[in-house]
């Protein structure tokens, strides 16, 4: 016969704990959560900290030089004239010259992302030009090898094509749509304010980022910001109102947004 193993009065069970002591803890091993070192981590913040640079000085290019350019290009181009004969005679390009040209040829293609939409103009025998369009209509998809059509030229370079009453702006005619500038210019402002932010906590925090990281809270609000951009300057450039409407619409509602997702995340967590 085996013999059978008696537990003595007061005898600890094979594998348990005593009572009054705790099991030993695991060693910290300086790794924060998910096992990435925390040196890889401040790695990370270093770079978002320089991408939020890039992006807020693309944000000060935007409103200091690239929308005031086109807000004044487009104001000039308003206020041009037709050109006199004497200011024909000068050279003078800041005026509205007149030109009847001959089409040589027009390319109208779509093909996945790619779209090319030209018409190769010839003047007499001195001079041969393509216009670029931004679509096939309403006048570029009518002409035809050899048709004749009046051109209206301004700085040097082809704003509009007429034939029979029917007009079409070229790629080069200046548009009143400031709205979509603000609009980049507010996305790049408030990607640098991510940036700089998930950045700041990886230095501070390498490790625990906790909720400061790409899943779900970044993606989530990245996505987020990027559509209430748009999201207000598409309207705003079709409903035509003044361009300053967009960072003052755009800004309050990609905040709350933020602090949204911020918010359910921590109802979650805590959950």
């Amino acid at each position: 016969m085996t013999p059978r193993a008696t537990a003595q009065p007061g005898a600890t069970p094979p594998g348990a704990t005593p009572p009054g002591t705790r099991p030993p803890r695991a060693r910290a091993t300086g790794a924060p959560r998910g096992g990435r070192p925390p040196g890889r981590a401040r790695r990370t913040g270093v770079l978002l900290i320089l991408l939020s640079l890039a992006a807020a000085a693309a944000c000060c290019l935007a409103f200091s030089w690239w929308l005031p350019s086109d807000g004044e290009r487009y104001q000039d181009y308003r206020r041009a004239e037709p050109c006199s004969s004497g200011a024909m005679a000068r050279g003078d390009t800041d005026c509205l010259s007149t030109w009847h040209l001959t089409v040589e040829k027009t390319v109208n293609r779509t093909a996945g992302k790619e779209s090319v939409h030209d018409a190769t103009l010839t003047y007499e025998d001195s001079w041969r030009g393509t216009a670029h369009f931004n679509g096939s209509g309403p006048l570029l998809e009518r002409l035809e090898s050899g048709d004749r059509v009046t051109a209206t030229a301004w700085r040097g370079e082809i704003m509009v094509l007429d034939r029979d009453g029917v007009r079409q702006d070229t790629l080069e005619a200046p548009r009143d749509e400031l709205q979509m500038n603000a609009a980049l210019g507010v996305l790049a402002g408030l990607l640098a304010a991510q940036c700089l932010a998930f950045g700041a906590i990886r230095l501070a925090r390498p490790l625990d980022p906790e909720p400061y990281t790409w899943e779900p809270y970044g993606r989530r609000l990245l996505f987020t910001v990027v559509g209430v951009c748009f999201g207000v300057g598409l309207p705003a450039a079709w409903a035509d109102v003044p361009w300053w409407t967009v960072p003052l619409a755009a800004v309050p509602l990609a905040m709350c947004a933020a602090l949204w997702f911020r918010l359910r995340l921590r109802l979650r967590l805590r959950g």
